[in-house]
């Protein structure tokens, strides 16, 4: 019985808005069940008053469902405000203030104060009030107009309380979810590569920091590859920017499959990527960077009926003791730099940085050409 009206900002769809109708349709359909509720429960006490009325909102809601699923959202809603608002009136009106059926005007509140700005929410807030306040004060001078038995009432009370509570929380929970999913695709922005899927940037930087702080608590090394598609600019022009963006996508499916769980791979760049291997040497990485190199090279990747094939060049570095995160980084694209200038599709493992020449530090790295 939970519902009310979204605004979005220029008109958009968003998910926020979908998921509102898919609850809202969710209600219409939980609400009609306790409609049914309700009328078995007043042919049993001998109301068949109150029993047809319920009769009338299983239909209001079935028909608002189906306004629902055709997208015919406006006119669902007035439907659904209509029947709800009657149906308390009506109720307390019939059967007295505590039977309880002025509760289904308070889960309206929730909803409407998350719908939009608070130009869009005042008027049906002040509504909400004003019927609830109107209704609470006929009812104290009226009365109960069909009352029920004290039996009777007791078990309604109890049955419309027990409903408030199980779709408040519910209308709590969507919320909470809501938020939970939006906070997660924030994030997910935050730290990931939009066309790759992989992390990006700045996310590898803080995963590396913290990986190199722990790795010298336990006495550890930490290596890095940087890599780059060779001769990319070509499969741009030659075949497009589409197939570029594709080759970029599958290369890093690749990569992920070579990745071992407490790897991270990143796109850094373009058409370079950056890998954080924790716990690994100078050995290890060289043995990890050939195998990339090998899998890209002998990978085929199809696109638009023609095979694109394309190979990797790559630059490696294990931290020294005391190294900073972007002098390694450097030493990895000074690497890179040389296997490029040797002839691409190889491997470069950069020095000891101890061991550098300060004059040319292009003579201090060992390539590894395949």
């Amino acid at each position: 019985m939970d519902s009310s009206l979204p605004v979005e900002k220029g008109g958009r769809r968003t998910s926020a808005h979908s998921a509102f109708w898919i609850m809202t349709r969710r209600v219409s359909v939980l609400a009609a069940c306790v409609d049914m509720a309700f009328l078995v429960f007043f042919l049993a006490v001998g109301s068949p008053l109150l029993a047809w009325l319920n009769l009338v909102s299983i239909s209001m809601y079935g028909a608002a469902y189906l306004l629902l699923t055709r997208r015919r959202n406006l006119p669902a809603i007035i439907l659904i405000w209509t029947e709800v608002t009657a149906h308390a009136a009506i109720g307390t009106m019939l059967v007295g203030w505590d039977s309880g059926f002025h509760y289904y005007l308070l889960m309206f509140i929730p909803a409407t104060v998350v719908s939009g700005g608070w130009r869009n929410v005042i008027a049906p807030l002040l509504f909400l009030f004003l019927a609830y306040l109107g209704l609470h004060v006929a009812a104290h001078f009226v009365g109960a107009l069909a009352p029920l038995n004290d039996t009777a009432l007791l078990l309604l009370n109890v049955f419309n309380v027990s409903i408030f509570f199980a779709m408040a929380s519910y209308t709590a929970r969507f919320y909470y979810e809501l938020v939970r999913k939006t906070e997660r695709k924030l994030r997910e922005l935050a730290t990931k590569d939009a066309l790759t899927g992989l992390s990006n940037r700045r996310h590898l930087l803080d995963l590396a920091q913290q990986e190199i702080a722990r790795a010298r608590r336990s006495d550890e090394e930490v290596s890095l590859v940087l890599a780059d598609i060779d001769d990319f600019k070509l499969i741009n022009d030659g075949h497009g920017h589409d197939a570029g963006d594709q080759v970029l996508v599958h290369a890093s499916q690749l990569f992920r499959g070579i990745c071992r769980a407490q790897d991270t791979v990143a796109r850094w760049g373009g058409e370079e990527f950056l890998f954080l291997l924790p716990a690994t040497g100078q050995d290890a990485v060289r043995e990890f960077a050939e195998r990339v190199r090998m899998t890209i090279a002998d990978a085929r990747f199809e696109h638009a009926g023609q095979s694109i094939r394309f190979s990797l060049s790559l630059g490696v570095a294990t931290l020294a003791e005391s190294e900073s995160l972007d002098d390694a980084i450097g030493r990895a694209d000074g690497a890179l730099y040389r296997s490029k200038t040797e002839g691409r599709d190889r491997v470069t493992t950069a020095l000891h940085p101890a061991h550098e020449k300060p004059t040319s530090w292009q003579g201090d790295m060992e390539a590894s050409p395949v």
